[in-house]
Order: structure tokens, then sequence, then C-alpha cells
């Protein structure tokens, strides 16, 4: 994803506008660890889910909903730089270059990012999430740079505004027919042979959002116009906000679950909030990527000393993300061990929250927010190591894969 900075020339403008493509994927990288330290960490992430609006706090509730915006940013940005990395390449090679890291990043989630969510060398489950929807929707991708620019682009809006539409369609059963259906729109856990399954992305929509974020690509081409760009990301971020503000408003599309009042005006707010993310739905992703698109409109300005920081992670958000996976857990070993568990309980045979065996675990949510805070700033010099790495040996073309 970094490659983007390879495409363009250094001048003033270009740089800026880079700049904030990578501090906005900074941000969000680092709001993922959030949600994952969470995961592992937060004694009543073990109980309920944070959205249960029975049960969570105002401030529980944020604490999750806040991360809500990386996925959509994560796939969205993705193929923004898809997009730039192909303004040095053919389309042939571009389409070589999506087919090869889909696929890879596919494997790179079934095989690597299950065994550090799990710690289970025997493979007892695997995890299917949001760098197998990366993958598969970069070879998606592959296919559909090759139409028109404007029936890439219908594409990308029928998948996303289009997909709830299939919301109320359902393969009971655990053959293959009920697989494939999760893989494409249904969140599902399945047990094959005795061995777990978790499709924690259906595919559907992310590849919509990827598709989107590669005709947003040419908003950054070189030369483009500054002052246009920030006009356009105006209208479109106040527009995709306004809109799901209309359409939640009236609870008759755009989300398999309607809000509705609650016992006060600010839990009623967290309902109106609580939109779908698997698989994200039309409002869920309005409600993302709006904010997003306002925030790209005013970050191209000159860094201060923590947005350079930012930026750096940024520009190695792969890297930071399989380190930081494995740095948690093996974190999360050393809590239970210390506070009365055994380390063979923190290896996981489903999801981290999913695990009975660790009910009665975890601590309180301002020790959460300690530790994230701690494994954020412990990842940076790592983080930084690599960015530099990886700007001294751009001839080196499996750096471009994380």
């Amino acid at each position: 994803m970094s490659t983007i900075t390879m495409a363009l020339p250094t001048t003033a403008i270009k740089s800026k506008r880079i700049t904030s493509i990578d501090l906005l994927r900074g941000i969000v990288i680092i709001i993922m660890a959030l949600d994952h330290v969470r995961d592992y960490f937060h004694g009543d992430a073990y109980l309920y889910d944070p959205t249960d609006l029975s049960q969570t706090s105002v401030f529980l509730f944020f604490t999750r909903w806040i991360t809500h915006f990386c996925a959509p940013v994560f796939a969205f940005l993705a193929g923004t730089s898809a997009f730039l990395n192909g303004v040095k390449k053919s389309k042939k090679e571009l389409t070589l270059f999506l087919l090869s890291r889909g696929a890879w990043l596919v494997l790179l989630e079934f095989f690597i990012i299950t065994l550090e969510w799990t710690f289970n060398l025997s493979y007892d489950v695997f995890l299917v999430q949001v760098i197998w929807a990366l993958g598969v929707s970069m070879i998606a991708l592959a296919g559909l740079i090759w139409l028109p620019r404007n029936i890439i682009l219908l594409t990308a809006i029928l998948l996303i505004a289009g997909h709830n539409l299939l919301d109320n369609v359902h393969v009971p059963g655990a053959d293959g027919a009920a697989i494939f259906w999760a893989f494409l729109h249904e969140q599902r856990f399945f047990t094959i042979g005795g061995t777990g399954l978790f499709v924690g992305y259906p595919i559907l929509p992310w590849i919509g959002i990827m598709t989107a974020g590669y005709c947003f690509g040419s908003l950054y081409v070189p030369g483009y116009d500054p002052a246009k760009r920030h006009s356009i990301l105006l209208y479109l971020g106040l527009g995709a906000v306004l809109l799901f503000v209309l359409l939640r408003s009236v609870n008759v599309y755009g989300d398999p679950a309607p809000w509705a009042v609650q016992r006060n005006p600010v839990f009623s707010l967290l309902s109106f909030l609580n939109t779908t993310k698997y698989p994200p739905s039309l409002l869920y992703t309005l409600m993302t990527l709006g904010p997003s698109f306002l925030f790209l409109a005013f970050a191209e300005r000159p860094l201060n000393a923590l947005t350079g920081k930012l930026v750096t992670i940024g520009r190695v958000p792969m890297f930071f993300y399989i380190v930081h996976i494995a740095y948690i857990h093996g974190l999360a070993v050393i809590a239970a061990v210390l506070t009365g568990f055994r380390p063979s309980d923190m290896v996981l045979d489903t999801w981290v929250t999913a695990s009975p065996q660790l009910q009665g675990y975890g601590f309180s949510l301002d020790i959460v927010y300690l530790l994230w805070i701690a494994v954020v700033i412990s990842l940076y010099p790592l983080c930084k190591w690599y960015d530099t790495y990886k700007r001294n040996h751009r001839d080196k073309q499996w750096l471009s894969y994380i």
C-alpha cells in the first residue's frame, strides 16, 4: 500500500496529497489496535457485545464504535493505492500485481494471521477476516480494472448500495453452498470435519468498497487541482453523512438492524449509530467513509511531531497489522498467567471472546486504554525502522507485499 508514495513526484503539493492518505491510514490502523487490545484484555468482552444496548455503557459503546472506521477506510484506501500504483504500470502489470498480492493476502490470513489470533499450531479453527476480504477484493479488482471507468464506478455503487437486498437470503446447513454464501454475504461459523471455520468478513460489499477507492484514486494523480479535490471531498463527505442521516431516520433500507427509541436520548443516539458491520451495510459504509472524506479534505497541511509519527505508521500498515496481533496475543498470555489462568487457555479454537475457558479473565476499560497506548508506542520504533528499510530498498519487489 505504501507504494503510492513511489508513484508520485516529490513536489510540495503532491507530497501533501500522499501525506494526507498515509495520515488517515495511520490513524485507523492505530484505532484498530484498540479494538484488538479490547478483545484480549477487557473482562466484559467475554460476557457481552460492547454494542449490546441492554448491557453496554456509553464509553464502551464508543470504544467499539470508533473502530468501525478502520476496515472500510483500510479497504477503500487499498483501492486508491491500487489506482496510484497503476499510474506507473501498464494495465497488465497492475493486474498481475493485484492477483499476486490478493492471493498472498488470502494465504496470509489463513496460515499466518489465523495462527497469530489463536496460537493454535493444530489449526483447529481458521479465521476468515479483513485480510482475506482485502485479498479477494484485490483479485476481483484485477478483473474490474479492464472495464470502462464508468462501469467500474457503477459496479462499486451497486455492490455497496444494493447488497442489502440480499439480507433475507440464507442458505442453511454446512455444505458447500452454505459456505459459499457465507463467503459472499453472511457471517457464520462452521465446523467441518472437526475444524472450525469462522467467516467473519463476507466479501460482496468489501469488493464494492475497494473498487470505489480505486475510482477515488483519480483525485490524487499528479497535477490534479488541490482546490478542486478539496471541494469534491467536501461534497462527498457531507453528501455521505447527510444520506446516512436521512436513510437511517426513515428505517426503510440500508441496514438489517433498524434503530429504535431507547430508555433515554443518549441511548437512542447509540441505537441510531449502531449499524451492521458483518457484512458492512450501506449505512455502515456511509457512516464511516463520509467523515473520512471530510478528514481528507482538511488533512493536506504540514505535519507536526505527532502527525509525522502517524504518517510513518500509515506508510507500513500491513507490517503493523501483522506484528501487532502476535504482540497483543503474547501479552495476553502473560496477563492470563499472572491472573491465575493457564497459558493453554490462550490457545484458541474459536474467536477469543467466545472462548469459555476465558470467562472471568480480563481487566477494566481504563487498563485496556493504557495497554493500547503502550502497545502503539512500543511498536512505533519498529514501524519507523521498517519504513526506512522500505524507502532504502525500493528495488526489492517483495516489500510491496507487506
